[in-house]
């Protein structure tokens, strides 16, 4: 496997917030392009803080985090959004914009790279179209239910083909049918080369699916996934 494929790398990296208490513990992993993994454990076990570590929302207390081969504590406040623009975050309470219709919520990401308004447009329409969301493009994220919600906000994730996709319980809002669909979603990103890392307690996914697991429990990495460079 060459250099250029790891994305994403801990080495004994640890995490607590100011109380001192410890919510990750040694986890080493790497991550590669084109790989899709399932981040699993019981409620509390640190996966949406492992994730916070990933998309640069925090930094680790301990160990090195590097994403692109660089390390996250040595960058500058530029360089990491520059970063951020090659990640795609999916998070638990959407972080949709309440002030910004659904249309504009999916192509902000498009708009902050400089892509034209009707392409951006043209593309968030297509995705909208794509999650079963065609009906509310000029809706407003606070008339919308939760599932719909969460389909904007994984519509806004991926609409840039980012090279990491991270994304907090993503099915959680959702019935089945939408769920299988979104995970083909997902499926599609990591065969273009993305780096799909899917944070669920749905267990029944996991074992559909086959994907990679990493598992954790009180903070710490319980079973290593078994990295390879694509499915």
């Amino acid at each position: 496997m060459q250099k250029e494929d790891l994305v994403i790398s801990l080495d004994n990296v640890s995490l607590s917030y100011d109380d001192g208490a410890p919510v990750l513990k040694n986890i080493s992993l790497e991550l590669r392009k084109k790989s899709f993994h399932f981040l699993t454990g019981p409620s509390g076990a640190g996966k949406t803080s492992l994730l916070r570590l990933l998309y640069m929302g925090i930094k680790p207390s301990a160990g090195k985090l590097k994403i692109f081969d660089k390390d996250v504590t040595e960058m500058d406040q530029n360089e990491q959004c520059k970063m951020r623009q090659r990640i795609g975050v999916v998070f638990q309470d959407f972080n949709l914009l309440n002030h910004l219709s659904v249309l504009d919520n999916v192509a902000l990401p498009l708009k902050v790279i400089g892509e034209s308004k009707k392409r951006r447009e043209h593309q968030a329409k297509e995705i909208l179209d794509w999650v079963g969301l065609g009906g509310c493009f000029n809706a407003f994220p606070d008339t919308l239910s939760g599932g719909q919600k969460q389909r904007v906000a994984i519509a806004r994730a991926v609409i840039g083909r980012p090279d990491i996709l991270l994304a907090d319980e993503p099915t959680g809002n959702v019935d089945e049918k939408i769920a299988n669909k979104l995970m083909g979603l997902f499926y599609g990103m990591h065969k273009m080369g993305t780096c799909v890392v899917v944070a669920t307690h749905y267990r029944q996914f996991v074992d559909k699916f086959h994907y990679n697991e990493i598992a954790i429990n009180g903070g710490r990495l319980v079973t290593k996934p078994h990295i390879k460079g694509g499915l």
